[in-house]
């Protein structure tokens, strides 16, 4: 695919150091704004990038790339995919893929009628470990209780406190703990049993963002609990799947999905799993949009869209839970 980027925060860096070993991606363009067209510069040198554009519907006129990767802060990420859809190009969307679910619907239909692939970048669904615990989930018999755990405290939590309102944390850009680290606890659950009958969220807020919060999800037989928590810490981040037959314990984030371990019900080891085929979370993602696009797959595409759809579903149903108001 010929790849434009349009960001250059931190993912953006993160995502450029694999670059080098996807072999079917051309770095085509980059696009940010004029405040930040020394770090363009400097990323378009470093890792030989075409084009460097301050001017997205520039960029899209002008441009020579088939596919955009959308990775801007959340509340932007719907205007920019809806404008590439618009001019007929592919779109990877980070997560979340949009802050309201109306926007998510809206750019479904583009992209469903246009023909054109649009996913979304979230890491725990195409990582190995996280394919193979979706096959050993079966030898856990009837499941009873998930609880996923990410809490991590914010670098921007302090100046957050200190009255300094940044983007992770202001209500008018789709922060808080439930659109960032426990969004990933929610596609981890809902890519295992899909959307569920009932949802509730019960956040800590402050100043009108929850800064960590408590999410429930029940499927009647199976109640899942996901935490996230950006103004606080675990020394234990881990995802506890249990069934009648056994359970699992994931060793690590559900973004990075590092290793999991099988026990039966009597707490004996079975087996620990680590098949990752990369060292870095955001390559098996890409090689399979590689694929997806190369191939035109769009019937993959409306599997993919169906998964997103539930869990903003889910985050559309816990926002009304708790009252709050990302817009």
């Amino acid at each position: 695919m010929k790849l434009a980027i349009i960001g250059s925060g931190k993912i953006v860096h993160d995502f450029l150091t694999i670059i080098k070993d996807l072999k079917k991606t051309e770095l085509s363009a980059i696009i940010g704004t004029e405040r930040s067209v020394d770090v363009l510069q400097q990323l378009s040198s470093e890792y030989h990038i075409n084009e460097v554009y301050t001017d997205f519907d520039q960029a899209l006129e002008q441009g020579d790339f088939d596919t955009v990767y959308v990775a801007v802060p959340n509340f932007l990420h719907y205007a920019f995919a809806k404008k590439a859809l618009e001019h007929g190009k592919n779109v990877i969307s980070e997560k979340p893929f949009t802050v309201k679910y109306e926007e998510f619907e809206s750019l479904k239909k583009i992209a469903l009628e246009k023909k054109l692939v649009l996913v979304e970048a979230i890491t725990n669904q195409y990582l190995q470990n996280y394919l193979d615990l979706k096959q050993k989930v079966s030898e856990l018999g009837d499941l009873k209780v998930i609880e996923s755990n990410y809490s991590q405290y914010s670098s921007r939590y302090d100046a957050f406190k200190a009255g300094k309102v940044l983007p992770a944390f202001d209500p008018k850009k789709g922060g808080g703990a439930l659109m960032d680290l426990n969004i990933y606890n929610i596609h981890f659950i809902v890519g295992l049993l899909g959307r569920p009958q009932k949802v509730s969220y019960l956040p800590n807020i402050e100043r009108e963002i929850d800064t960590s919060g408590i999410l429930t999800l029940d499927y009647g037989k199976t109640k899942a609990v996901a935490i996230g928590a950006k103004d606080s810490t675990s020394p234990v981040v881990e995802t506890i799947i249990q069934g009648n037959k056994g359970s699992i314990v994931v060793n690590g984030p559900t973004n990075e999905m590092p290793s999991f371990n099988v026990f039966d019900k009597d707490k004996q080891l079975i087996e620990k799993v680590d098949h990752n085929i990369y060292p870095h979370r955001m390559y098996q993602e890409f090689v399979e949009f590689e694929k997806i696009i190369e191939e035109n797959d769009l019937a993959t595409v409306k599997i993919k869209l169906q998964h997103s759809e539930d869990v903003m579903w889910v985050v559309k149903h816990a926002l009304a839970s708790a009252q709050l108001k990302l817009e």
